[in-house]
């Protein structure tokens, strides 16, 4: 089976947008420890979505996974570093990881198109 990984990103993105209407404060806070976490002083983009692809991947978070991707894809990853990237979540995240791997996989291949 086939997923529409751009209508699951779309409907990710409608859910936060209603989600930051019912919980403003909750979700500045979580905008706030993302923006701080995505622009460390050390690593580049690229790098920080890899490893938020990674943990999503070993969480088992669809929407994470999807929006991951995506990010890794725009920040100009390669199809051979997400691979690398689903690697270690696989050997941390053990069988399940290989599911979500795959349809992290699927996800970079729709958004880096």
């Amino acid at each position: 089976m086939t997923k529409d990984y751009q209508a699951i990103s779309d409907a990710q993105d409608a859910r936060a947008t209603e989600l930051y209407r019912a919980a403003p404060d909750v979700m500045r806070g979580h905008r706030a420890v993302t923006q701080a976490a995505q622009t460390p002083e050390s690593l580049d983009a690229k790098t920080t979505e890899m490893i938020a692809l990674a943990i999503a991947i070993t969480q088992r978070c669809e929407g994470c996974i999807v929006y991951h991707a995506k990010q890794a894809a725009a920040h100009g990853a390669s199809r051979e570093e997400v691979c690398d990237a689903i690697a270690v979540a696989i050997e941390m995240g053990g069988g399940p990881a290989t599911v979500y791997g795959a349809d992290a996989l699927g996800a970079f291949d729709t958004f880096s198109i």
